[in-house]
């Protein structure tokens, strides 16, 4: 029983540490070699799909502008974005959990369904190239 509580506390110390965009991208990519064990996050598709239209023929950079350095701004409400890169806002994609909320807003909110994880290390083999 006691190795159950260990192994649980460490999960959730694990889980609250901070990770980088590289680390996500990397965890991302290891689920999408489950379907495709070929698959390589490419910063190429990331760019490709970071302007692709979606619903209401919202993009990414709808909000997030052509530049993922710059601010950005909510194109309904118009609250302001803090930068989406990396190297522009290294808070950007510091702890799984938010990036999993993000992830499901914006992904259900432009596309109206879930990205994959293909889809989410290759935007983040994308935004970690992007440099302010």
């Amino acid at each position: 029983m006691n190795h159950a509580w260990t192994a649980l506390a460490l999960l959730v110390a694990t889980s609250a540490q901070a990770e980088t965009a590289a680390e996500l991208m990397a965890r991302y990519q290891q689920e999408a070699r489950l379907s495709d064990a070929s698959f390589a996050a490419s910063a190429q598709r990331g760019a490709q799909f970071f302007r692709q239209a979606g619903s209401k023929d919202w993009h990414c950079n709808t909000c997030h502008t052509d530049n993922p350095a710059a601010p950005g701004k909510h194109a309904t409400t118009g609250k302001a974005i803090e930068p989406l890169a990396p190297a522009a806002n290294p808070a950007r994609f510091s702890k799984a959990d938010k990036v999993e909320k993000w992830f499901k807003r914006n992904c259900n909110d432009v596309l109206e369904r879930a990205c994959t994880p293909a889809e989410k290390s290759d935007l983040l083999a994308y935004l970690q190239g992007v440099k302010p």
